[in-house]
């Protein structure tokens, strides 16, 4: 006994008590403390440790009611009406007391219907969504689980970017506006400063924007569009994307239902309700032409620093029917090949009157009416023709439609036949390429070139003998500018715009008849008389008879470019011009389509709703129109190569014989 070993102090396993004792275990309610401390202290260590690594860089949250926006340009027509808004557009904030219940509810229920219970962000909606993004990875758009004070702090103080700091940054913002203002201020924040899309921000721009109308007006159907913009105002859009805007729309209604924001009734009568969006969204009016002033802004005042108004000369009511009238145009010549168009109208001091710049804007931006550059083909014979009118021509001029060769180059008629001997007008009239060809030569083509850029052409002109028939490349908007001469009297007029550009407030920043010299004369008798004279039987008997509007003093120009790559319809009353060019922008020939053909309608079409409008008189410069001369052209074929006269083609390129004179045709 002796050697025998003392049992441990605290007896087996070291832990006190008496020898051979078992070890007391933890009563459930001990274990749920003692656990729960254990989690609560690591718990405690993560927050710290993640507020400590994401909070070194938050932004500065001093600036909450700071807003920061690029100013809003508000274009307006000539009479005063609204064509369009473009850069960021505030308005006042409003009172959630003020707005009707449902709308708030509409937000709530599409994007946070626990709002109310969470304290900032809810930790189910983050782990569904997680679950949600995994098991999608390459499926589609991936779902957030942002809750409405996320989405607030997001949009006060961090960027878009889809980070995992970015989202902690938003949570920790998020917990801190919970805990700073109340649910319904931050609900107010919210409606008050979120992206609509359009360039609205805030639900009382979005209002006026989209619905013409203050925010306390809206109906249930516009509240549930508006609160499904928030999934992606340009995916949602009620103007580019209306059947899913519409889609979304009964979404967001069927939410409200479920959690009782509205009835059964009310969203049944809302789903049968149509949403009327604000015609100038909704039409996209003038795009073409807002974008095409809208550069112009900035280079004539700088990057504006406050809300400005830009008074413009656009006629709204004519904006609309040439808009039309291009649509109509193309979808009835689509079997011809033709895809797109251009239109152009100035008055006789340049203002732009109508402008646009391609079939559908929301399908391509381009603009065909300034930017492009299109070979002109025979509606540049005016400046060749003038060029030698200058010289001492006449339209009595007689001249031979033979084969010619100047140079390498030898032009030829639409039909390869020719008309022997004629005379000056009616060559310009039946558009015959030959005799063109020989004016420009012996006039000289730099004379010609001189010629056109004096009246408005601002692109290079190529002095090669195929320029007489149109080998050169310009813009509908050019060939409109230097058109306004034959309409006007002989005066320069350059196209513009943009009449005055002011503040909100008042103050006006730019205005263009300040400093403007007169404008100068460029056609002089009897050159200007010659030429109206002779453009003038170009719709009456000559290529262009499909332009004709009757009881209306016209004159213009066809033109077809080689291959058929490009038609044209540039036509004129007094002091006002339209042109008109069809084409495809990959400049492929179309389906043997003239200027006679659908530029022409497209013409007539236009210009029979804006002739009315216009009240235009005769056209300044010439005499009086007289009775139409007797058929020369059939006379001195029937005299000189035993043809007979034939009734008029539907797109009018003159009297039709055995050897029909050819519509008209670039060089070859």
């Amino acid at each position: 006994m002796a050697n025998a070993k003392p049992p441990p102090p605290n007896g087996r396993g070291g832990r006190g008590g008496d020898p051979g004792e078992a070890p007391r275990r933890r009563s459930p309610l001990q274990s749920v403390i003692y656990w729960s401390l254990v989690v609560g202290v690591w718990g405690l260590i993560f927050v710290v440790a993640f507020f400590a690594v994401f909070s070194v860089d938050l932004p500065d949250t001093s600036k909450l009611y700071e807003v920061k926006r690029q100013p809003s340009i508000s274009y307006l027509d000539r009479s005063g009406g609204l064509v369009a808004v473009r850069g960021s557009q505030y308005a006042p904030p409003v009172d959630l007391d003020k707005l009707p219940p449902y709308v708030p509810k509409a937000f709530i229920a599409i994007e946070d219907r626990w709002f109310y219970w969470h304290f900032g962000f809810n930790p189910w909606g983050i782990a569904r969504s997680q679950v949600y993004d995994l098991t999608h990875r390459g499926g589609g758009p991936l779902r957030g689980g942002s809750t409405i004070t996320q989405q607030l702090a997001r949009n006060l103080f961090l960027t878009p970017n889809q980070t995992y700091r970015r989202k902690a940054q938003e949570l920790i913002l998020a917990i801190w506006l919970e805990a700073k203002f109340s649910k319904k201020q931050i609900l107010e924040l919210y409606l008050n400063r979120v992206y609509f899309g359009a360039g609205a921000y805030g639900i009382e721009a979005a209002s006026q924007r989209y619905f013409g109308k203050p925010a306390s007006q809206l109906s249930i159907g516009e509240s549930a569009l508006l609160a499904g913009l928030m999934k992606g105002p340009s995916r949602y859009s009620p103007v580019s994307a209306t059947d899913r805007a519409e889609r979304r729309t009964t979404i967001v209604l069927d939410e409200m239902y479920r959690i009782h924001a509205i009835t059964a009734a009310q969203r049944d009568q809302a789903l049968h309700t149509p949403v009327r969006v604000n015609p100038v969204l909704a039409n996209q009016r003038a795009q073409y032409f807002t974008d095409w002033v809208d550069d112009q802004v900035r280079k004539l005042v700088g990057e504006p620093t406050e809300d400005l108004v830009v008074e413009t000369t656009l006629d709204l009511p004519l904006q609309a029917a040439a808009e039309a009238s291009v649509q109509k145009g193309v979808e009835a010549a689509q079997n011809q090949g033709v895809k797109q168009a251009a239109l152009i109208s100035l008055d006789s001091e340049g203002r732009v009157r109508a402008y646009v710049g391609g079939v559908n804007y929301l399908q391509s931006q381009f603009d065909r009416a300034t930017s492009a550059r299109r070979q002109a083909g025979s509606s540049w014979k005016p400046f060749v023709y003038l060029t030698a009118m200058e010289a001492g021509r006449t339209p009595d001029t007689p001249v031979v439609d033979e084969p010619i060769t100047i140079g390498n180059w030898t032009p030829r008629n639409y039909t390869g036949q020719y008309l022997g001997p004629i005379n000056l007008e009616i060559a310009l009239k039946e558009s015959i390429n030959t005799v063109a060809a020989r004016l420009a030569s012996e006039v000289g083509t730099s004379n010609v070139a001189a010629t056109a850029h004096r009246l408005g052409i601002v692109s290079p002109i190529q002095l090669d003998p195929s320029m007489s028939l149109g080998a050169v490349e310009v813009s509908p908007m050019e060939m409109a500018q230097a058109y306004v001469p034959f309409s006007n009297g002989g005066v320069f007029a350059k196209g513009y715009g943009i009449e005055r550009i002011r503040t909100a407030s008042g103050r006006v920043l730019y205005d263009h008849n300040v400093g403007q010299a007169q404008g100068r004369q460029v056609i002089n008798q009897p050159a200007l008389s010659y030429m109206i004279r002779m453009m003038r039987q170009v719709i009456a008997s000559g290529t262009g008879t499909r332009a004709a509007v009757k009881g209306y003093d016209l004159a213009g120009k066809t033109g077809t470019t080689s291959d058929y790559r490009d038609a044209w319809f540039i036509g004129y009353t007094g002091g006002f011009v339209t042109a008109v060019w069809v084409g495809k922008d990959d400049n492929t020939p179309m389906k043997k389509v003239t200027g006679g053909g659908p530029p022409a309608g497209i013409w007539h079409d236009y210009m029979s709703q804006a002739l009315p409008r216009l009240k235009t008189e005769g056209i300044p410069g010439s005499e009086a129109p007289q009775a139409e001369p007797p058929d020369m052209v059939g006379q001195i074929i029937n005299g000189v190569n035993g043809l007979l006269n034939g009734d008029h083609e539907a797109e009018g390129p003159g009297p039709q014989t055995a050897a029909r004179p050819q519509p008209e045709e670039a060089p070859h």
